[in-house]
């Protein structure tokens, strides 16, 4: 699916979502990310069953007011107890699928949100 997004204040938004790749800035990654518009980085994380506590606190020290997880194709939950470091911080988290937290993540930073995405291919 093509993503369209314009905005200024944005350095990295996302133009194309398809299965198992996706196109921020003209470049297409199919590993696990971490993306904010300022900042994009590979997560060390072999997957979602793989997701500790240390994970989730790697997002935090980025001081978003809300963290989109990604899932992958299919919409997972993590345990409670993972992503606390992330509510005991006031911070919001919200899980989808990876195409949902696309979509998701670019209506964010058009309203200038603070937001970080977990971005996870499996």
């Amino acid at each position: 699916m093509k993503l369209h997004f314009d905005s200024l204040s944005a350095r990295y938004s996302i133009q194309r979502y398809d299965t198992g790749v996706i196109t921020i800035n003209e470049t297409p990654y199919t590993h696990n990310l971490i993306l904010s518009p300022n900042y994009l980085s590979d997560w060390e994380v072999e997957g979602f069953d793989q997701l500790t506590t240390a994970h989730f606190e790697r997002l935090l020290a980025l001081k978003p007011e809300l963290v989109i997880l990604g899932t992958g194709e299919t919409l997972r939950f993590p345990d409670p107890a993972l992503t606390a470091p992330l509510v005991n911080a006031n911070i919001g988290v919200e899980v989808m699928s990876l195409a949902a937290a696309c979509r998701t993540y670019n209506i964010l930073i058009g309203e200038d949100r603070s937001v970080v995405a977990g971005m996870l291919f499996k």
